[in-house]
């Protein structure tokens, strides 16, 4: 590199062809070493740290770029090209006071008045200013298309989103396919939740991207290839591709495709994680929480830090660590940003996540606040059912649709407030009170799969109701039944359960078969992959015999739902077998039941199979923090191999008694 460096000259002001074709193929960070060394006896090189400064800002490090363009205007007082630039790297990293005063120092210069007229647009927008942005974009060219799309952001800005989408349209049809604007569209329908329009647009801007830039390798990480980063570039940037995949990941979020949102992120073009922008490592945390906490929870704390971070940022960190029950961490978080509060949380949100704080402390005055919060919303939602009605009698597309959408937020708004509600009675075992929330809420909730969900629960748990919870989990399971897998394996236990207590024993065959075909066609096609489903289905019923008292019937289905051990034996799997095993030791300790001497050798043999399978399957899912108050269990000892051991050791030891 040195001898590379040494043979490249400055002479008049202009850099050999070298550097030029570096800068041309985006070799952006190369250029950068390169020019760094060339400054050290370079120091007032204009044309060096022009270079330099370019090749900062296509690496977003905006605050070397704008560095290199301060230094540029000392060298240049009265170059207003570089003031202009200057202005832009500080806008670009979010300095707005600062980018703000530059432009205003630029003089009358008539070509550059219309970008420096943007920039400040820009500026103001960045900073929420929305009446200064009306007025700049008002003296600039009705007949520019910029202009046009600029109208547009502004009414997006203000949640006018079918106005918003009018003016991007406007301006594609103006332009041309332009992959930028081409999402602006895809991101107004969805807000609109149009979404299937807006996967058409994004379909469009991934297609042209494949197409015109294969180096781009998208997909490859999907399909496991290993790739070497392709970097921030500037290729990257114009083809939209990062914004198209988050918003595909985001689509795929809400419709609650958790796989394809997965595939949408991992699809993008590879970069290394300090390359990533702070959108996808937003959505990256999100989506992959239920399988990496704690990696989630350290990226969302990272960015929290960041200037500017997504809005999104700080409320799904506060209900991510009420979801976890670290409401002290929620707490905290709340204090220590009194200042993004007002800023990020609507109203109802920070009532919300106050009354779920409250609970730990105080569950009475928690259950106040979500009581009154729940009335709010009810008195909302029959408004919006009242709106739905008058707009149907009205015949008005239009306005059906936005009170259909209003009713649908409220709910969505809704259903969390009588979860918490409910879950106050439920963590005291109380179900019948639980069952009772539930019930006032029907006219509204009916049709909403989470209050299906809760109150199949709820009747479930009361024994004497298994007619009633067949009732709610037979919709659940019959909307996903041509790819069963889908559903919660413990709702399909649950459901067998119910159809066995009411003498449905055929449809609890039928369901079983159904999911054993589902898992044999999965089993042929993924031969690594493990199946838990009917497994868990099995260990249900045989707890439900266990606990019965037919411990020699219950145990031994536990033992055979879990063969082949390969297959079968995982975390969940072993935490519902061993509550059986230990069941089973307490009323033989008790002398309360007496088993055969071949059902002891089996559960002896059970356990050591358990033992030679069972040396990586963890015993606890993992947990994403640690409190320092509480000694960690050892490694060892969270491992299936020691916990069967050890009640293999209790069970020779009742044998020999």
């Amino acid at each position: 590199m040195t001898n590379f460096v040494q043979s490249i000259h400055i002479r008049d002001g202009e850099y050999t062809k070298t550097i030029y074709t570096m800068i041309k193929e985006q070799k952006y960070v190369e250029t950068i070493q390169i020019l760094s060394e060339l400054l050290v006896t370079h120091s007032e090189s204009r044309p060096c740290l022009s270079l330099l400064a370019h090749c900062y800002f296509y690496t977003q490090d905006f605050l070397a770029s704008a560095e290199c363009y301060e230094k540029l205007i000392q060298l240049c007082p009265d170059e207003d090209t570089y003031r202009l630039w200057y202005a832009q790297s500080l806008h670009q990293a979010c300095l707005y006071p600062e980018a703000w005063t530059v432009c205003s120092s630029i003089g009358n210069n008539s070509t550059l008045e219309s970008k420096v007229k943007k920039l400040q647009a820009a500026i103001k927008y960045g900073q929420e200013d929305i009446l200064a942005v009306k007025s700049l974009i008002d003296q600039c060219n009705a007949d520019d298309a910029d202009t046009e799309v600029n109208l547009g952001c502004l009414l997006y800005k203000e949640g006018e989103y079918e106005k918003a989408l009018k003016k991007f349209l406007g301006a594609l049809q103006i332009t041309g396919f332009k992959p930028h604007l081409s999402y602006n569209v895809a991101l107004c329908y969805y807000k609109l939740k149009e979404y299937a329009a807006s996967l058409k647009h994004i379909a469009d801007i991934i297609e042209q991207g494949i197409r015109e830039h294969p180096e781009l390798s998208v997909g490859v990480i999907t399909e496991g290839i290993e790739v070497r980063s392709v970097g921030n570039t500037l290729t990257l940037h114009e083809t939209a591709l990062t914004e198209a995949f988050n918003l595909k990941a985001a689509i795929e979020y809400q419709l609650q495709n958790f796989e394809a949102a997965r595939e949408a992120l991992t699809d993008m073009p590879p970069r290394s994680e300090e390359e990533l922008d702070a959108v996808t490592l937003h959505n990256q945390a999100l989506i992959n929480m239920d399988t990496k906490p704690a990696e989630g929870f350290e990226k969302l704390q990272f960015l929290l830090q960041q200037n500017p971070f997504p809005p999104e940022t700080f409320a799904n960190l506060l209900i991510l660590y009420c979801k976890y029950q670290y409401y002290d961490l929620a707490a905290d978080v709340l204090a220590e940003n009194a200042d993004l509060t007002w800023k990020y949380l609507t109203p109802y949100l920070y009532d919300f996540l106050d009354a779920l704080i409250t609970q730990q402390t105080a569950p009475e005055e928690a259950y106040r606040k979500l009581d009154d919060l729940a009335n709010k919303h009810c008195e909302a939602l029959r408004k919006a059912t009242k709106q739905v009605q008058e707009a149907r009698l009205n015949h008005d597309e239009n306005a059906v649709k936005k009170a259909v959408n209003d009713y649908e937020e409220s709910l969505e708004r809704y259903v969390p407030v009588l979860m918490a509600q409910a879950k106050i009675y439920w963590d005291l075992e109380n179900y019948v009170q639980v069952e009772k929330i539930f019930r006032t809420s029907a006219d509204f909730c009916n049709d909403h799969d989470v209050w299906r969900l809760n109150v199949a629960h709820t009747v479930y748990m009361q024994e004497k109701k298994f007619g009633d919870a067949t009732g709610f989990y037979e919709p659940i399971v019959k909307k996903k039944y041509d790819n069963i897998l889908d559903t919660s394996a413990i709702v399909l236990a649950n459901l067998c359960v119910s159809y066995i207590m009411t003498a449905k024993n055929n449809e609890a065959e039928d369901l079983m078969k159904k999911i054993e075909k589902e898992e044999e066609t999965v089993a042929f096609e993924e031969p690594d992959r493990k199946l838990f489903h009917l497994c868990i289905v099995n260990m249900v019923i045989g707890t439900l015999y266990c606990s019965k008292g037919n411990y020699e019937f219950g145990i031994s289905r536990v033992m055979k739902s879990l063969d082949p051990y390969n297959k079968k034996l995982g975390t969940d799997t072993w935490f519902y077998a061993k509550r059986c095993f230990l069941s089973l030791l307490e009323q033989l300790a008790k002398q309360l039941v007496v088993l055969k001497d071949s059902i002891l050798q089996e559960c002896i043999q059970f356990l050591e199979h358990c033992e030679v399978y069972g040396r990586d399957v963890p015993t606890v899912t993992e947990q994403p923090f640690v409190l320092n108050e509480l000694s960690p269990i050892p490694q060892g000892k969270q491992t299936v191999t020691y916990e069967a051991r050890y009640l293999k050791a209790l069970f020779l030891k009742i044998q020999r008694s």
